[in-house]
């Protein structure tokens, strides 16, 4: 059991001092790497970048998952001193390329998973709600957007995923007050999918991988998986009659792949089908 949980610790691939990358069973683990709070530069924003592209482009990636190193911090967010210390040309640049990165997670049509292992405050939380699912370590830390008590607002698309989550006018009232809140009430306001109870960060850590295999080959038709994932992503952003033909091209596309033909003869067969993502 210790062996194989060192073999998922160990990283196969890094992409920078910032951001550590590796894949293990179908699964990209992206973790950030600035102990112990996290915080997030344009450097590491740019290595977040590209891990993201790096796992988009990889056929035997089909589940990304992005966690922050220790059991202290997911993330804190933006890193202060070096906002404090930018020009405001610098900073609207800074926040639109960390929007771009940001969408890439739901314009990749992969399972995105947010790990939380710590406190997901401010932009952190802005990075998990990028994600399609969040799973939170229990007593772990706290999460909100309290970039009101620095005079500014949640400017990583925070304004924009939370209210599309919790509605606009819980969303007014959480970025308005600054308030930090558990983990066990962002489950209830929708924020979070799943707590799991651990011992310590590499068991939840473990916990979330097996998790994520659950969406890997064989066991599910990924494609089906990234399509439903990319039919809910954009069509929740345009007109539904468009939303209704985007799903009907998504479909279109399984029918014709041989994971389809799969599950429907498997269905027939009254046996479990064996996927194989084409």
């Amino acid at each position: 059991m210790a062996e194989a949980e060192a073999k998922v610790q160990e990283p196969i691939e890094e992409i920078g001092n910032l951001v550590r990358y590796y894949v293990q069973d179908g699964v990209a683990v992206l973790t950030l790497n600035d102990p112990p709070a996290n915080t997030y530069t344009y450097e590491m924003m740019q290595e977040i970048d590209r891990s993201i592209l790096d796992a988009r482009m990889d056929d035997d990636v089909h589940v990304i998952v992005i966690r922050g190193n220790g059991d202290k911090f997911f993330s804190a967010g933006a890193n202060i001193k070096m906002l404090s210390e930018v020009t405001p040309g610098f900073k609207y640049f800074f926040c639109l390329h960390a929007n771009e990165t940001l969408s890439r997670f739901e314009q990749t049509p992969k399972l995105v998973i947010a790990a939380i292992n710590g406190h997901c405050v401010g932009g952190g939380l802005e990075i998990a709600m990028a994600a399609d699912l969040r799973i939170a370590r229990r007593g772990a830390g706290k999460m909100g957007l309290p970039e009101i008590t620095l005079g500014v607002l949640p400017g990583t698309g925070g304004t924009q995923r939370l209210v599309r989550i919790v509605g606009k006018s819980k969303a007014i009232e959480l970025m308005t007050t600054g308030e930090l809140f558990d983990f066990e009430q962002a489950e209830q306001w929708g924020i979070v999918n799943k707590i799991y109870d651990a011992a310590s960060g590499e068991e939840f850590f473990n916990q979330v991988m097996e998790y994520a295999k659950q969406f890997t080959l064989p066991n599910k038709a990924t494609r089906a998986v990234g399509r439903i994932k990319r039919s809910v992503q954009s069509g929740a952003e345009i007109p539904f009659e468009s939303a209704l033909a985007l799903e009907r091209e998504l479909q279109q596309q399984l029918f014709q792949s041989e994971d389809a033909k799969e599950g429907l003869t498997a269905y027939v067969g009254k046996r479990k089908a064996e996927f194989k993502g084409k």
